[in-house]
C-alpha cells in the first residue's frame, strides 16, 4: 500500500499503488494507471489511464503523463505509456500515450532525466539514460536509443531516429537521423564530429575511439557514397563501428550531415 496520500489527491479505481509510494497535494490519477515501489507523485500531477510508471521515479509537479495523443488519426483505441524504473520528469512535461498506427506505446526507459517543459508525442520510443533538457519538443514516432544528452529547446520532426550516445545542442532542428556517437547541432542541425566527451565519460577505450573516428572520416568527411563506405566498414573489428552503419543504412528520412 502506499503509505503517503495527500487528502486532496483524486485517486479513480483500478489504480495499482506499489510500497512506499507518495502522492501530493491535487494529484488526479484515473483509472488502469499502475505506479511503481517507491515513486514520488508531486503536487498537481495529471495521469490518465493506461499509464505504467516504473519504481524509483519523481514526477514534479503539473506535469501530464499519459493523455491521448495530438493525432487527429487517433480514435480512441487502446495505447499505454510506460516509464522506467529510476527516471524523473520535471515540472510542466507533457507525454502522451501512444497510437495505433505507431504500435499503440510510448515508452520512457530507465535511469532517464526529463527536464522541465518538455513534449514527447504519441509512440516515441526512449531508450535508457537518455538526459533531455528543458522545452525540447519530440513529434510523433521519434526513436532515441541509449545514453543520449538533448539540449534545450531541440525540436525533432517525426519519425526521426538518435543513436545512441549522441549529443545534440541546444535550440537545434532535428529534421532526419543523427548517427550514434556524433554531436549535432544548428537549424537545420549538421555533425560537429563525434561526442568526444561523453564516450571518454563512459569509458569508451581510445583504441575504440579511433574505430569511431575513422568510420566518421569514412562516412562523413570522405568523397564516399554512404554504400562504398559501407562496404569498407562493415568488417570492421569495432562493434559500434558496426552498430553506426548499420544504424545508418536503416534509415528512411536520411542522416544528418557533417557541416
Amino acid at each position: 500500500m502506499a503509505t503517503d496520500i495527500h487528502p486532496t489527491a483524486i485517486i479513480e479505481d483500478k489504480v495499482e499503488l506499489g510500497e512506499n509510494v507518495r502522492i501530493g497535494p491535487y494529484v488526479n490519477i484515473k483509472g488502469n494507471v499502475k505506479i511503481g515501489d517507491n515513486t514520488t507523485i508531486e503536487p498537481n500531477v495529471h495521469i490518465a489511464s493506461y499509464t505504467k510508471i516504473g519504481k524509483n521515479c519523481r514526477i514534479f509537479p503539473s506535469a501530464v503523463l499519459g493523455t491521448i495523443p495530438q493525432d487527429l488519426k487517433f480514435k480512441g483505441e487502446f495505447s499505454e505509456l510506460i516509464i522506467g524504473d529510476n527516471t524523473t520528469i520535471r515540472e510542466f512535461c507533457m507525454i502522451n500515450r501512444g497510437t495505433k498506427g505507431g504500435g499503440g506505446l510510448t515508452k520512457i526507459g530507465n535511469n532517464c532525466l526529463i527536464m522541465a517543459y518538455v513534449h514527447i508525442a504519441h509512440d516515441c520510443i526512449l531508450g535508457n539514460n537518455v538526459i533531455i533538457a528543458n522545452a525540447v519538443q519530440f513529434a510523433g514516432h521519434v526513436f532515441v536509443e541509449d545514453n543520449v544528452v538533448i539540449g534545450g529547446m531541440t525540436a525533432i520532426h517525426q519519425f526521426n531516429r538518435i543513436g545512441k550516445f549522441a549529443m545534440i545542442g541546444g535550440m537545434s532542428g532535428i529534421a532526419q537521423d543523427v548517427a550514434p556517437f556524433c554531436l549535432a547541432a544548428g537549424n537545420r542541425a549538421t555533425l560537429h564530429g563525434l561526442n568526444l566527451i561523453g564516450l571518454k565519460r563512459a569509458g569508451f577505450t581510445n583504441e575504440e575511439i579511433e574505430h569511431l573516428k575513422e568510420a566518421y572520416k569514412a562516412i562523413f568527411k570522405s568523397k564516399l557514397r554512404f554504400e562504398e563506405a559501407y562496404e569498407k566498414l562493415k568488417n570492421s573489428p569495432s562493434k559500434n563501428v558496426i552498430h553506426m552503419i548499420e544504424f545508418l543504412k536503416k534509415s528512411d528520412r536520411g542522416f544528418v550531415r557533417d557541416r
